[in-house]
């Protein structure tokens, strides 16, 4: 079986001007990050480490952020076309595990509702996608608040029978 694993981290800085999303998940009540999609930092790392598993690249070499067609767009749609582009190739994602390190906000609410997105979206079972957050305990910019970072695996598999094989 020809199995390949990819990580991928992402940031994003606080932005109040605009909605916050995770996951696929807006979260209410709090500053959005800064971005020229939908800047969902958790489907923006769950991309690259994907990409990198089929040693594609990243999110920017897709779906350039000088690109206006992605202007405000979903990160989940980008997700989406992620999965796509591995198909061609002949690669199905298997899992996803993610980690959101931030202060703020409180993301236990939100966690099953995102993993529910993210599945979806990959077309894999929900159980196969993990979702946890943690604090940087104070440390660095993200300990000071000003922003959310992602750091996310991804497992694939080439398809049976797939000719590059």
């Amino acid at each position: 079986m020809d199995l390949r694993v990819g990580i991928g981290i992402d940031f994003h800085r606080f932005d109040p001007q605009r909605r916050l999303v995770l996951g696929g998940v807006e979260i209410p009540n709090e500053p959005g990050l800064a971005g020229h999609s939908d800047a969902d930092v958790v489907s923006h790392a769950i991309c690259d480490a994907l990409l990198g598993a089929a040693a594609l690249g990243d999110i920017g070499r897709h779906f350039p952020p000088s690109d206006p067609q992605y202007r405000g767009i979903s990160s989940l749609k980008l997700l989406g076309r992620v999965r796509e582009l591995l198909a061609e190739r002949g690669y199905v994602p298997l899992q996803v595990d993610v980690a959101v390190v931030a202060e703020r906000p409180r993301l236990a609410p939100y966690i099953p509702a995102m993993g529910q997105r993210i599945a979806a979206t990959l077309g894999i079972p929900v159980e196969n996608v993990s979702v946890k957050a943690t604090t940087p305990e104070g440390l660095g910019a993200l300990g000071r608040g000003e922003g959310i970072g992602v750091w996310a695996l991804a497992l694939i598999r080439r398809a049976a029978g797939y000719p590059g094989r």
